[in-house]
């Protein structure tokens, strides 16, 4: 990076702060009230943009929730659909209508997931169409117009070293995860490097399910870090014969298929392989690239039974209620 394309990021970086900073003091001061819902809810959410594993911890959570017979919704803003508004997932839909990772949640948990650009709208139509259950709120850590009653925050090692938007990926300060409740560390992420006194620490292990993968196959695939994808893949023992790397969220079309099958011809590769997410953004395209194997995502949760436990009082002295985990949440 030159001197001058450095110095102009710095000047939108320093912009990009302020306007973080100024939105935050709002808040916590209370100058502009953030909207509440009837039912609890629990925000999962970063300080990067992507990568940090919000959709596995998502779905992660969830099944935690339902193995504890609670009742729950998720709200998602739908990034990356071509339409607008509040709407309910059908899990049969298409990403273009709702979002690839609000179809995977939905897919993946079968609890209903409710997209829009506003999620107090969100949890409006959720309440009005489930009742006032508990809502899981996805990538909700900047979003503080909607009142939350307990938030989770995703870090990994590369925040300490990022910057803010648009130098970097970062969306707010490190200093920000003084109002968690809880920060998980993910991708080897260290406690001691992160000022994180007053708050839960809780720890995952991600990792990804390699059962049925051709031996050389092409690995494409369009998410945050892709190379972490790779290095679980040659930590599972699959050497790729060729890479094609795509933006986060990419939408595939018959150019890139073609492009593909080309790649794996000239690499002479014995098939493909691919993260959920991309198998979704294939969606009519998927039948093409033949033989794909699909790898899951896994994520485990150190101490899973004391996190929920926790999180449950967490929610209950903010509202002064006994809340049990057998049971659906009770509005405020």
């Amino acid at each position: 990076m030159n001197i001058a394309v450095s110095t102009v990021a710095s000047i939108f970086e320093s912009v990009f702060g302020l306007g973080v900073w100024t939105r935050n003091r709002i808040y916590d001061r209370r100058l502009r009230p953030a909207r509440r819902l009837q039912g609890p809810i629990i925000s999962v959410g970063n300080l990067s943009v992507g990568g940090s594993g919000k959709t596995p911890f998502v779905i992660l959570l969830g099944s935690l929730l339902k193995a504890r017979g609670v009742s729950f919704d998720v709200l998602s803003r739908g990034y990356g659909r071509t339409k607008r508004g509040t709407t309910i997932v059908a899990p049969e839909g298409s990403p273009a209508d709702f979002g690839d990772e609000p179809l995977l949640i939905a897919r993946r948990l079968e609890v209903p997931v409710i997209v829009g650009e506003d999620r107090y709208n969100a949890g409006q139509l959720a309440e009005k169409q489930f009742g006032a259950q508990l809502h899981l709120l996805d990538d909700g850590f900047q979003h503080r117009a909607l009142h939350r009653d307990f938030d989770i925050v995703l870090v990994t090692p590369e925040d300490l070293r990022d910057r803010m938007l648009p130098a970097g990926r970062l969306r707010e300060p490190i200093s920000s995860l003084n109002r968690a409740d809880a920060v998980v560390l993910t991708s080897g992420a260290s406690a001691a490097s992160f000022s994180l006194e007053g708050r839960q620490v809780w720890r995952v292990r991600r990792g990804i399910v390699a059962r049925g993968l051709p031996a050389r196959p092409v690995v494409f695939c369009g998410i945050a870090r892709p190379r972490n994808f790779v290095l679980q893949l040659r930590t599972a023992g699959i050497e790729p014969a060729a890479e094609a790397f795509y933006r986060d969220h990419h939408a595939y079309t018959a150019r890139d298929v073609s492009e593909l099958l080309a790649l794996r011809q000239k690499s002479d590769a014995e098939g493909f392989v691919t993260t959920e997410k991309d198998a979704i953004n294939l969606d009519g395209y998927l039948s093409a690239l033949s033989p794909l194997a699909i790898v899951p995502v896994t994520m485990e949760l150190a101490e899973a039974p004391n996190v929920i436990d926790t999180m449950f009082r967490g929610i209950g002295e903010r509202r002064r209620e006994k809340i049990t985990a057998n049971m659906k949440l009770p509005a405020e």
